[in-house]
């Protein structure tokens, strides 16, 4: 069965998001949503994770969490799977209670804004539902770590992590002050808040730094099998191929612009489509458009020959 493919590395940060079933609720009633914070709570204390932003909403959840054991994948199935029976006991049903598998968006977390953006943008959900009036402030929306953010450290839940926020927010100190500068820097944002502000937050496998990137589609290609799936092992595949039209234009000390140059036929672009079609996965629409080599349909039609004539 074809599946998703997870990155896992000690200290990573995810931004997960996981709906329900069909799209029924997944919280009946209040009593649901605190047993759901309380699993929350035990996942925690059993796996070590940071919690840095949640948010429930009707039928799904935003969860942005620290992982400093790589241990995301084993975990969240105790947790979801915990969730749904202690809904099922209470409710008296045997269903699935979330559809699918989860996302999770790797999120960088140098200091750079990243971490940030992705807090921001689970805190704000419910302004962005309209489950609040654009009247209302933030922290009236009670089933999300924003109003935690605001209380003293004190009475916070002992679970959430915020220090990293404050400090991408350059706010040195946890104190009532910073808190009010926090605030007021989240609602001035909810204001000029547009769809596309967050556009790499929805869709993708990653957020964060390039060089952070490059590294974990490494660990992509060498984790990848027949039956993973995923934007990031597409994009994995295509680092593999251009490395190899980079090695190869390299052999040939040839420019980039060398590729274009050539005609159609030449036999060095011939066989260096050979070996991408060997050693990766890319199409022939992709290969041909790639070398300059005209199209897929003539690519395959020197290919064809190059075999026949056992080049």
């Amino acid at each position: 069965m074809a599946r998703k493919l997870r990155v896992e590395y000690p200290g990573a940060i995810y931004h997960v998001m996981s709906r329900s079933d069909r799209r029924e609720p997944i919280f009946k009633d209040d009593a649901d949503r605190e047993r759901f914070l309380s699993t929350l709570g035990e996942a925690n204390a059993k796996t070590g994770w940071q919690v840095h932003a949640l948010c429930l909403m009707e039928n799904h959840f935003h969860l942005v969490a620290e992982t400093p054991q790589a241990n995301l994948v084993l975990d969240m199935k105790w947790f979801l799977g915990t969730c749904t029976s202690r809904f099922n006991r209470r409710h008296k049903l045997f269903a699935h209670l979330f559809s699918g598998r989860y996302k999770a968006l790797i999120v960088g977390g140098s200091g750079s804004g990243y971490l940030k953006s992705v807090c921001d943008y689970v805190h704000l959900n419910p302004a962005r539902a309209k489950l609040l009036g654009p009247e209302q402030p933030l922290r009236e929306y009670r089933w999300s770590s924003w109003p935690e953010y605001l209380k003293s450290p004190g009475g916070r839940w002992p679970w959430l992590r915020m220090d990293r926020v404050l400090g991408e927010y350059r706010i040195a100190q946890d104190s009532a002050a910073g808190r009010r500068r926090l605030e007021e820097a989240l609602e001035a944002g909810r204001a000029g808040e547009t769809s596309a502000d967050y556009k790499a937050i929805r869709r993708g496998w990653f957020f964060g730094e390039q060089a952070l990137r490059e590294e974990l589609l490494g660990q992509v290609a060498e984790k990848s099998g027949p039956f993973h799936y995923g934007e990031e092992l597409r994009e994995s595949e295509v680092a593999q191929a251009e490395r190899i039209v980079a090695e190869e234009l390299k052999k040939r000390e040839w420019e980039a612009g060398e590729l274009a140059r050539r005609r159609k036929g030449d036999a060095e672009k011939v066989a260096l489509a050979q070996r991408l079609r060997e050693e990766t996965t890319m199409t022939l629409a992709w290969i041909a458009e790639r070398l300059q080599r005209g199209s897929k349909t003539h690519l395959a039609h020197w290919l064809y020959w190059q075999r026949r004539n056992g080049a």
